[in-house]
């Protein structure tokens, strides 16, 4: 348990960290975040394969193929439905012009309603690692996310000042997004140690919902200014560092 506390704070300071570092480069270019967040995707994508998918499979038996489909669907369409109730990131950080909030109050309530909600099954995801009991794909898992955590912490500072909230109150807010995950990593290692049943569907399920972040939020991110190709070769890089620690470990 003194493993899973600690590896769930350092998820969500992460957050802290990014946000931090937001404030420093509060003019940071396309091509550097999307260098940043494509390595970022690379890692988790990685991990969802190596740390839940496979492992789901693993503790599935004969029949574990359909309840790792049914997990990755059943997490890629509850993030589907929180897509439809939220937006997240590519359509409140005002990256583009015509996306500058219109009522100040409502669009960074909404903003951090958003990054709160999707943070939660981040953590989650992060939780159900450690369910299999395996500390190093746990591990792995966790760091992926952190480093996800980075670059979308820095993200979400700039609309927040823009909106006119005062830099501790805009750091105090941030922050407060990545204590969600804490409380998501908790509530993913309960889940799994109260029956190690659900483990292959909660395994898949995690896996499912960072497959989907990765293909509806950070990808589409990152090539939306004009840096695909850099961006590709930044997932990949991400990708093979982590099968490369995977392997080692």
């Amino acid at each position: 348990m003194v493993e899973v506390l600690l590896t769930a704070i350092g998820v969500g300071f992460a957050t802290v960290l990014g946000s931090l570092l937001g404030f420093a480069f509060k003019k940071t270019s396309h091509k550097f975040a999307d260098i940043i967040i494509s390595f970022a995707a690379g890692v988790m994508l990685s991990a969802a394969i190596l740390g839940l998918v496979l492992p789901s499979l693993e503790y599935g038996g004969k029949r574990g193929i359909f309840v790792t489909i049914s997990g990755i669907f059943t997490g890629a369409i509850c993030l589907n439905l929180i897509d439809k109730l939220v937006p997240h990131l590519h359509r409140l950080t005002g990256t583009n012009p015509e996306h500058q909030p219109d009522s100040r109050t409502n669009k960074v309530l909404l903003f951090v309603i958003a990054i709160a909600i999707h943070n939660l099954p981040e953590g989650i995801a992060a939780g159900v690692g450690f369910g299999s009991e395996d500390l190093s794909q746990a591990l792995i898992i966790a760091g992926g996310i952190a480093l996800q955590n980075i670059p979308e912490g820095m993200v979400i500072i700039g609309p927040m000042l823009s909106a006119g909230i005062k830099p501790w109150r805009t750091f105090v807010i941030a922050s407060f997004t990545g204590v969600v995950e804490v409380i998501g990593t908790i509530i993913g290692y309960y889940a799994v140690s109260l029956s190690s049943a659900i483990l292959p569907f909660a395994l898949s399920f995690a896996g499912g919902t960072m497959l989907y972040i990765i293909s509806d939020e950070m990808i589409p991110e990152t090539h939306a200014h004009g840096n695909e190709r850099v961006a590709t070769y930044a997932l990949l890089i991400g990708f093979c560092l982590m099968l490369l620690i995977d392997t080692i470990i």
